[in-house]
C-alpha cells in the first residue's frame, strides 16, 4: 500500500504541471479570447436591437406621417365637396332668382297683354256701337227711303 501511495503522489505530482498549464490556458483564454469575443458580441446584440428599435421608431413615424397625410387627404375632400356645394348652392339660388324674375316678367308682359287685349276690346267695342248706330241708321234710312220716295212718285 505504501507503494500505491507513493504512486498516487508521484502521479499527483506529475499532474501538477499540466493543472497549471490547464489553469493558466483557461485564464489566458478568458482573457484573450472569451471576454473580447463577449463584449464583441454585446455590442452586436445591442447594435441589432438598437437597428431593430430605430427601424420600429422608423415604422411608427411613418404610420404617423401616414395618418397625417390621410386625416388632411380627409379634409381637403371635406372642404373640396364644402365649396362644389356652396357652387351649387349659389347656382340654384341664381337660377331661382332668374327664374322668378323670368316669372314676374312673364306676369308683367301678361298683364300689359290683357290690358292692351281689354282695351283693344273696349275700342272695338265702342267702334261696333258707333258702327251698328250708323248702319242701323243706314238701314232705316235705307229703308224708309222706298217709302218716302214712292210717295212721290204715285202721287199722294
Amino acid at each position: 500500500m505504501d507503494q500505491t501511495v507513493r504512486q498516487l503522489g508521484e502521479l499527483l505530482l506529475g499532474a501538477v504541471p499540466t493543472t497549471l498549464l490547464l489553469a493558466l490556458l483557461y485564464f489566458l483564454y478568458t482573457v484573450l479570447v472569451h471576454k473580447p469575443l463577449k463584449a464583441i458580441l454585446a455590442e452586436r446584440r445591442s447594435r441589432t436591437e438598437g437597428a431593430l428599435e430605430k427601424a420600429r421608431a422608423d415604422i411608427a413615424a411613418a404610420e404617423a406621417r401616414t395618418a397625417d397625410y390621410e386625416q388632411r387627404l380627409r379634409e381637403a375632400r371635406l372642404k373640396i365637396f364644402k365649396n362644389l356645394e356652396a357652387r351649387r348652392q349659389q347656382a340654384a339660388q341664381a337660377r331661382s332668382e332668374a327664374a322668378a324674375q323670368a316669372r314676374s316678367r312673364a306676369h308683367e308682359q301678361v298683364k300689359a297683354a290683357r290690358a292692351a287685349l281689354e282695351k283693344d276690346k273696349q275700342q272695338a267695342m265702342a267702334n261696333l256701337q258707333a258702327e251698328a248706330g250708323r248702319l242701323a241708321t243706314e238701314i232705316i234710312r235705307t229703308v224708309l227711303r222706298p217709302v218716302e220716295a214712292a210717295r212721290p212718285v204715285g202721287g199722294q
